[in-house]
C-alpha cells in the first residue's frame, strides 16, 4: 500500500494536463511545476474533477466540507465533483494566517482564516478556465459564465475540465472577482452534504489506527506513572518471551519502555509482561487534594499578575448593600477523542520517512523528526488522514506520541514501518490534561440592584508559559488563555478587577475544548445569575441591563441572548421544571443557552432541553453549525457532570470509560439549535459551545437549589437520573 505523495510529486503529477492553483502566505499565485514553493489549493483535472487541498485537517468538525465549499462556490462546480485531499506539511505556505509560520488546526480558527485565502484560490481559478475557453471561442471572457462546473454563453455547455491545461498555461489573475453574498448558491445554505460522511460510512475513510502497511512493526509503550519520573531498569526477559514480540527497550529520553512486536495483541500481552523501575526523586507527588487546597489559598491571597484593572477599582464592593462571594475549584480533564492516539512512521526508498498521522499541527511532528532522526526537512513528509476527533489531545507543540513514534522507530534498522499505538488506558493516564484552576469571586451589589464592584482572582497552571505560543499570549506575565471570558468580557461592569496567580503544574497541561473559557465561562455566568438573584432581578434582565451596545459584542451578545430565551420560551418551563440561561463569547463567536431540567440534585435531574442560539458570522454550512454547537453541549455537558481527573501521590486514578464516564445519549432529552443570520466575516465553532452548557445547567440546577461550585456535579452533591 502506497501512501506517500509529497508535495513536489504531487505538483507534477497535477499539472500533467490539470490547473493547479494556489496562494502563498501573502496571497500571491502561483501555478504550474514550478510552483513547489507555493501553496496549491486547487487542482482541475480534465476529466472536471476539482480537488480542494486542505490545509486543515478533519477530526470530526466538518473542515473537509467548510474549505471545499468556499472553492466550490467560487468555481461554480457542484460538490458532488469536488474531491479533497489534506495538505502536505509545509508551514511556509500551507501555515495558518493566524499563528504566524506554523501548520496547524485548532483554535476554531480553520474558516476564519481560510475564508478570503480560500474563495481567492476558486475565483482565481474560475477566471482563467473562463479565459481559456473565451480564447478558443473568440469571444470575450465577460460573456461567459461557470455553474454547476459548465462553461456557458457560446453553443453547448462545455464541462470546466476540457479547459483545464489551457488555463494551466495562462498567468493568474491578481485580484480575481469574488461573488456578492447575493450569489452564492452554496455557501450559507443548508443542505449542504459533508464531504466525510459517505467514507466514515462506507469504511474508506482512512484513520491513523486504520494504517496497517506491509511488513509494520507495533510498539506500545510504558510511560513513567507520575510527571518527573524516569526509567531506572527493567526486565524485559518475560516481555520478549511472549510470541511476536521482538524486543523491549528504554525510550532515548528515558520516559518509558517501549515493546516492539508483529501485532498490536502481542505489544500489549508484552508491554503487560514488563518489570520497570523507576526513579521518582524528581517526580510529582502531590495528590488531588493537595492541588485544589493550594489553588484555593491562591485565589484567597493578593494575585501575583493584574490581568484587567488593578484590586482598588473594586473598591465599591466595600459598602455595598449585599456582598456575594463564592469560590470555585474546577478538577483536571482528560481530552478521551473517540480513537486514541497513534501514528505510523514509514521508510521511504530515498532514506527518507513519511509520518502518516491525524496531524494536527504537522509543523510540530516534522521538526521533531528530522532533529530525532538525523534528517533534513526535506526528508521528513507527513501524510495527514482523519482524526476520530482531538479536542485539542493531538494539537500537542511538543508532538509527545510522535516524538514516541520516532524513538521506537529509532530502535529498529529503519527498514520497516513503525505504528505507535496507545490503548484507553494511555489515553486518560496519558499525562496531559486541562488544567486544574480555581477562581474567588466577590461582587457587591447596590440597594438599587446594580452591581457596585467586582473582584475576581483566578489560580490556575499555566498552558502557554514555556511554549512556542508564549510571545504571542503572555503579556506582562499574564498567560491570556488562564484570564480568557473574564477579563474581556462584554459585560460592561463597573469596577471590575482581574487578578491571575500561575502554580506550580501536578501534570503536564494541554488546552482543551475552548481552552481557559472551560472554566472562565461557569465562573462568569453562575455568577451573574446570584448577583441577579441578589439584586431581585430576572437572569436574562440582568444581562441584557449590562450589555448596553456600546461596543458590537455587546450587540451580538445580547442578539442571542434574546434568540435563545424566546427560543427557549424563558420563564415558562414545563410544570415542575426549572430553567438556567448563559451565554458566553469564545473564539469571534457569541453562544448563548438555556437549559431546561426535571427533578433536583438529591433525587435526580434529568436534562430535558438545551436550547441554543449562535453568531458565529457568516455560517458556510448552517448543517454543520448546528453539528458543533450540539456537539460542544455534549461535550461541556458530559465533563461539568461527571468527569474529574484525580492524582494520588502523583499518579492518575482513571484509567477507562467506567471511570472517566463520556456522555450518555440518554443524558439529554433534545438540543435545538438556532443560527443567528450575520454578514460578519465567519468566526469560530468547533468550541464556542461547550463554555454556555455548563453554567446553563449549573444555574437550572440552582433555580431550585443550591449552586455547585466545585467541579464535577456528581462528585458534589447532584445525583442525575
Amino acid at each position: 500500500m502506497t501512501l506517500q505523495t509529497t508535495r513536489r510529486g504531487f505538483l507534477k503529477t497535477a499539472t500533467a494536463g490539470a490547473l493547479v492553483l494556489g496562494f502563498g502566505p501573502q496571497g500571491l499565485m502561483a501555478q504550474g511545476d514550478d510552483a513547489a514553493m507555493l501553496t496549491p489549493f486547487v487542482r482541475v483535472d480534465p476529466d472536471g474533477t476539482v480537488t480542494a487541498i486542505l490545509k486543515h485537517f478533519e477530526m470530526g468538525q466538518g473542515t473537509t466540507t467548510g474549505l471545499t465549499t468556499l472553492i466550490a462556490e467560487e468555481m461554480g462546480m457542484p460538490m458532488e465533483a469536488m474531491q479533497i485531499a489534506f495538505a502536505p506539511s509545509d508551514p511556509e505556505v500551507y501555515n495558518n494566517l493566524f499563528f504566524g509560520k506554523f501548520q496547524a488546526t485548532g483554535g476554531s480558527t480553520a474558516m476564519a482564516n481560510s475564508w478570503m485565502q480560500y474563495r481567492q484560490a476558486g475565483a482565481a481559478a474560475r477566471e482563467m478556465l473562463l479565459k481559456a475557453a473565451a480564447a478558443d471561442w473568440g469571444v470575450e471572457p465577460g460573456t461567459l459564465t461557470l455553474s454547476e462546473g459548465m462553461i456557458r454563453g457560446h453553443g453547448d455547455p462545455v464541462p470546466a475540465g476540457s479547459y483545464a491545461a489551457a488555463a494551466a498555461g495562462m498567468p493568474v489573475p491578481a485580484e480575481p472577482r469574488l461573488k456578492a453574498p447575493e450569489e452564492f448558491v452554496l455557501i450559507g445554505k443548508p443542505g449542504v452534504k459533508r464531504k466525510d460522511t459517505p467514507g466514515k460510512i462506507n469504511g474508506t475513510a482512512q484513520f491513523a489506527m486504520d494504517i496497517h502497511l506491509d511488513g509494520q512493526i507495533v510498539a506500545l509503550v510504558t510511560r513513567s506513572p507520575r510527571m518527573g519520573a524516569v526509567v531506572s531498569g527493567f526486565d524485559g526477559a518475560a516481555a520478549e518471551a511472549v510470541p511476536g514480540v521482538i524486543k523491549a527497550e528504554v525510550l532515548a529520553n528515558g520516559a518509558g519502555v517501549a515493546v516492539l512486536a508483529e501485532s498490536t495483541w502481542a505489544a500489549i500481552r508484552g508491554r503487560d509482561a514488563l518489570s520497570v523501575d523507576w526513579d521518582l526523586s524528581a517526580a510529582e507527588t502531590r495528590g488531588s487534594d493537595e492541588v485544589r487546597a493550594e489553588l484555593l489559598a491562591a485565589v484567597a491571597a493578593p494575585a501575583e499578575y493584574n490581568a484587567a484593572g488593578a484590586p482598588e477599582d473594586a473598591a465599591g464592593i466595600e459598602g455595598a448593600a449585599t456582598v456575594i462571594e463564592r469560590s470555585f475549584y474546577f478538577p483536571l480533564l482528560a481530552h478521551a477523542p473517540m480513537e486514541p492516539l497513534t501514528c505510523t512512521i514509514r521508510p521511504d526508498a530515498d532514506g527518507g520517512v513519511t509520518l502518516i498521522d491525524g496531524a494536527q499541527m504537522p509543523t510540530s511532528p516534522h521538526t521533531a523528526l528530522a532533529g530525532l532522526l538525523g534528517l533534513p526537512m526535506e526528508k521528513i513528509r507527513v501524510k495527514t488522514v482523519y482524526a476520530g476527533g482531538s479536542f485539542g489531545r493531538r494539537g500537542n507543540p511538543a508532538a509527545d506520541y510522535q516524538v514516541e513514534a520516532a524513538l521506537a522507530f529509532a530502535m529498529t534498522d529503519r527498514s520497516r514501518p513503525v505504528k505507535l499505538v496507545w490503548t484507553r488506558e494511555d489515553d486518560i493516564r496519558g499525562g496531559w490534561y486541562r488544567p486544574a484552576f480555581a477562581h474567588r469571586v466577590r461582587v457587591g451589589i447596590t440597594g438599587d440592584g446594580d452591581i457596585a464592584g467586582w473582584d475576581h482572582r483566578i489560580a490556575g497552571q499555566s498552558l502557554m508559559k514555556g511554549s512556542i505560543f508564549e510571545a504571542a499570549v503572555v503579556v506582562d506575565g499574564v498567560d491570556g488563555s488562564s484570564v480568557e471570558g473574564v477579563a474581556d468580557t462584554p459585560y460592561a461592569i463597573p469596577g471590575m478587577y482581574t487578578g491571575l496567580t500561575d502554580t506550580a503544574k501536578a501534570t503536564s497541561v494541554l488546552w482543551w475544548r475552548s481552552v481557559g473559557h472551560t472554566h472562565t465561562a461557569y465562573v462568569m455566568e453562575t455568577m451573574m445569575d446570584l448577583a441577579a438573584r441578589a439584586a431581585g432581578r430576572d437572569p436574562l434582565e440582568f444581562r441584557l441591563a449590562h450589555l448596553p451596545g456600546d461596543r458590537p459584542e455587546q450587540l451580538r451578545m445580547a442578539a442571542v441572548l434574546k434568540a435563545a430565551a424566546e427560543a427557549a420560551g424563558w420563564g415558562s418551563p414545563a410544570p415542575g421544571n426549572s430553567q438556567g440561561i448563559a451565554a458566553h463569547h469564545s473564539f469571534g463567536s457569541f453562544v448563548a443557552e438555556v437549559a431546561e431540567i426535571s427533578g433536583n440534585a438529591s433525587d435526580g435531574v434529568k436534562i430535558e432541553k438545551v436550547t441554543a442560539a449562535v453568531d458565529c458570522g457568516l455560517a458556510i454550512n448552517p448543517d454543520v453549525v448546528k453539528a458543533q454547537i450540539e456537539g460542544g453541549i455534549g461535550y461541556g455537558l458530559g465533563a461539568v457532570m461527571r468527569n474529574e481527573i484525580t492524582l494520588e501521590d502523583g499518579e492518575v486514578v482513571q484509567s477507562n470509560f467506567p471511570d472517566y464516564e463520556p456522555l450518555r445519549i440518554t443524558d439529554i432529552g433534545t438540543i435545538e439549535v438556532h443560527v443567528l443570520a450575520s454578514a460578519e466575516a465567519p468566526s469560530g465553532i468547533g468550541e464556542p459551545g461547550v463554555p454556555p452548557a455548563g453554567p446553563a445547567l449549573a444555574n437550572a440546577i440552582a433555580a431550585g437549589g443550591e449552586l455547585v461550585t466545585e467541579l464535577p456535579l456528581a462528585a458534589n452533591g447532584v445525583a442525575f437520573a
